[in-house]
Order: C-alpha cells, then structure tokens, then sequence
C-alpha cells in the first residue's frame, strides 16, 4: 500500500464515524420509518405507601412482596377489640338517650294524668276540712273555751293546706301539658351528640382494617404483626398495575406528528412474539435534557419530550422499568375519546377473598 493511499483511507473511516455519529445523535432514541414513527423507553407505572388509619398494634399483615391484589382486599388490620368496646359503649347510649327522647314526646300517660287529678281531689278535702277546723275553733276563742294557739295551729294547717292543694293543682297542669319544649330540645341535641360520636367509632374501627384501594402488586412489606402501627408509618408499598404506560421520549421534530389518543404498538425483548395495544395518553408540555436558556436554531432541533404511551397488560406481563420499543403508525387519525382502562386478570383459584 503506498503512502497517499494510507491517508485517503484514514480520512474515509473518519467521515464514515462522523456520519455513523451524526445519525445516532439525530435518532435521540427514535427511528422515523415511511409506516410510522419507533420509540424506545421503559414501563413506568405509580406506586403508593399504604399506612392504617389508626394507632393501635398489628395483628393481621396478610400479603407478602409479589403478592397481586384486588381493589377491596383485606391487607392488614389492628387490634379490633378496642375499637369494637367503644362502639358498644356508644351504641348503648345512643339506645338509652332515644328512650329518653321517645318518653318525652310522648307525654304523659293517661293513668298519671288519673294520678294527678285524684291527688287534686284529695287537697281540696283536705283543705276544706281543715278551714271548716279552724272556723269552728276561732268561735269558741272569745268564750276562752279554747286557748289561742289551738286556733293559730288550726289556721296554719288550713293554709298549709291550701299550698298543697295549689300544687296539686300544677301537678295536674303539667302531667296534661306534657315536659317543656326546651326538655325535648336538649334531650335531642343530647342524642345526635351520641350518634356523631357512634358513627366516627364505627368509622375508626373500619379504618382499623387497610383495604387495597386498586389493583396492584405488592412492592415492599414494611411491618410485620406486633408492630405498632401509625398513620405515619406505611405497611405495605403497592405499584399500581393500572393505569400502566411505556415511557418513551420523542425529539422536537417529531412531536407535532403526535396526537392524544393515536393507536400504539409495544413490543419487549422478554416476549417478542406479543404485541400489546396501547395508545398516546400523555404528551409533555415542556422540553427535557436541554437547558432552557439555550435557544439556538441548530439545539432546538435535539429537544426531547416526554410521551406516555398506555398500554393494555392484561396478564401481568409489563412490569416497572422494562425496555420496550414502541410504534406508532403514521399518518392516522387520533381517536379523542377517553381510552377505556385495560380489564386486570381474574382471580385465580387460592387467592385470598376480597
């Protein structure tokens, strides 16, 4: 080989890397075919720390890291008993209190209304015998047949006499007109008292139990039976399995080919006979891995943006942080109704009830 082919050759592999450079720089992670536009990106989904709502002690940690769950599914619970103690304390005096309102609406009985109107009639024989007494003795005063305290005795047991004819008289008014408006009130404001504290017992001893509030799959156990649990203090970690979505980032030239709600296509290298739909969910509102500052003609071109393509895992197989590639055909045209959510597996035989 002689000594000008040498730098012709050199300088040949040199453009060829910059051109083999130069195309992977413009790909930025996404191929643009005649049938449509390839993504590449990972499975991303949401996670949540479940914690009871309550301070009591663990007796139940039902699930373990890997487990699928239900929406509705028993997961943990606290010592019952004293939640369950203050609920029939409360009941009985709600029970109690109604008794209370119950008797004073309805008045009272006829037979204390009988009561009251014989004590009456016996006051006024009463009273009227001991005036008759007492005039009778105030006669026979000047003929000093009878000394003058005998008659002021006589007199006294006549008024004391009247009195209680008078309050028997009132006994009377007020066994027809029933108990006073003002008992009634408080008795009822007594009793919805009671009822608000019975029903955030109840609601206590039902957040005594942590229920699972979607679908998912457990991530990570925290506490174990005896822990002292908290509001503050997670149970389990739970990543939710739906909505899942592929997320794949697409350079600024190619976003406006991108539509909420266009048909996708995911294919992984753990499965690359399945195919799994999905569709355009999300498209960022702003650019990423470039700073905002920058604002040349030539760097607008490698802005990239993030795109949520979701997708339909009906059997579990999609899971947090996969590779995936996928494609979106183009042109076509996007369909604006909301997607609806992808159904999760049914339960198998030996999983746990709801």
């Amino acid at each position: 080989m002689s000594g000008k082919t040498k730098p012709l050759i050199l300088i040949s592999l040199v453009i060829l890397l910059g051109l083999a450079a130069y195309a992977w720089y413009r790909h930025d992670g996404s191929e643009k075919t005649d049938s449509g536009l390839t993504l590449y990106g990972n499975i991303d989904l949401r996670q949540i720390d479940l914690a009871v709502n309550g301070s009591e002690r663990l007796t139940k940690v039902l699930l373990w890291e890997g487990d699928r769950v239900r929406p509705g599914q028993l997961m943990a619970q606290l010592d019952l008993e004293p939640f369950q103690a203050e609920v029939a304390r409360l009941e009985a005096e709600v029970a109690t209190q109604k008794a209370v309102v119950e008797k004073l609406e309805n008045g009272s009985r006829p037979q204390e209304i009988e009561r009251a109107r014989a004590q009456l009639a016996e006051a006024e024989a009463l009273e009227k015998d001991a005036w008759i007494t007492y005039r009778r003795l105030k006669k026979l005063l000047p003929r000093k047949l009878i000394s003058p305290e005998e008659v002021d005795n006589a007199k006294a047991q006549a008024e004391a006499a009247s009195a209680r004819r008078r309050a028997a008289e009132q006994n009377l008014s007020l066994a027809i007109e029933g108990p006073r408006r003002e008992d009634k009130a408080a008795a009822k404001t007594r009793l919805k008292s009671l009822e608000a504290q019975l029903a955030l017992a109840r609601h206590r001893l039902r957040d005594a139990s942590l229920y699972a509030p979607a679908a998912g799959v457990v991530r990570d156990r925290i506490l174990e039976p005896g822990d002292m649990a908290n509001p503050q203090r997670p149970v389990y970690t739970l990543a939710l399995t739906d909505p899942l979505w592929a997320r794949v980032y697409v350079d600024e030239p190619d976003l406006g080919k991108l539509k909420l709600g266009m048909r996708a296509e995911i294919t992984t290298d753990s499965f690359p006979d399945k195919h799994y739909p999905g569709w355009v969910g999300y498209i960022s509102p702003s650019a990423e891995f470039t700073p905002k500052t920058v604002q040349t003609e030539k760097l607008r071109t490698h802005l990239v943006y993030q795109v949520r393509v979701f997708a339909c895992n009906p059997e579990g197989e999609l899971r947090l942080g996969m590779p995936v590639t996928v494609h979106i055909p183009l042109p076509q045209t996007p369909d604006t109704r909301k997607p609806v959510p992808c159904r999760q597996p049914q339960p198998q035989d030996g999983d746990p009830p709801a």
